[in-house]
């Protein structure tokens, strides 16, 4: 396996994979739906709210990579659902589809060997190409990940 072909395969494996974080569908998996929207004790936001961020944030760094049109999100309001926003069966469907879908899209592109990894983006900011994004879209996607899946600890919200 050349060196390139290796860096693309610990990419996609650090978006999709467990390693020293926990994945995404491990992370919600069998989550009980009547507290999709529960407020951990001293925090702002729902699970529902913390997953709904996960993917607008995700969802944000895939457009930055491949829309030449790309806009900036107004940090924090548009990174986030409103707060009193509550979600349903579907609408906590959706999100994870669409985190999923999105996910898959930066795997796609990782796997593609015509994807350059280390060009800049060219409306991007100087020194931002697809490597650095996947593996900014990675860190974030990490730290919510554990953090939802500690406050789900929390409230003793894991399957016995």
């Amino acid at each position: 396996m050349t060196t390139d072909a290796q860096l693309r395969q610990h990419l996609v494996n650090l978006l999709t994979q467990r390693q020293a974080h926990m994945a995404f569908e491990d992370a919600i998996a069998d989550f009980p739906e009547e507290h999709y929207n529960t407020i951990p004790p001293n925090m702002d936001r729902s699970f529902w709210h913390l997953l709904e961020h996960i993917r607008i944030a995700q969802w944000d760094i895939l457009d930055y990579i491949v829309n030449p049109q790309y806009e900036y999100l107004n940090w924090p309001d548009e990174y986030w659902p409103e707060t009193g926003k509550q979600a349903d069966r579907a609408a906590w469907q959706q999100t994870v589809e669409q985190f999923l879908h999105d996910r898959q899209t930066l795997v796609d592109l990782i796997e593609d060997p015509k994807t350059d990894l280390y060009a800049q983006i060219p409306h991007g900011e100087p020194g931002h190409n697809i490597l650095r994004e996947i593996l900014v879209a990675a860190d974030h996607n990490a730290y919510h990940i554990g953090e939802f899946a500690v406050l789900r600890q929390v409230m003793g919200l894991w399957p016995d």
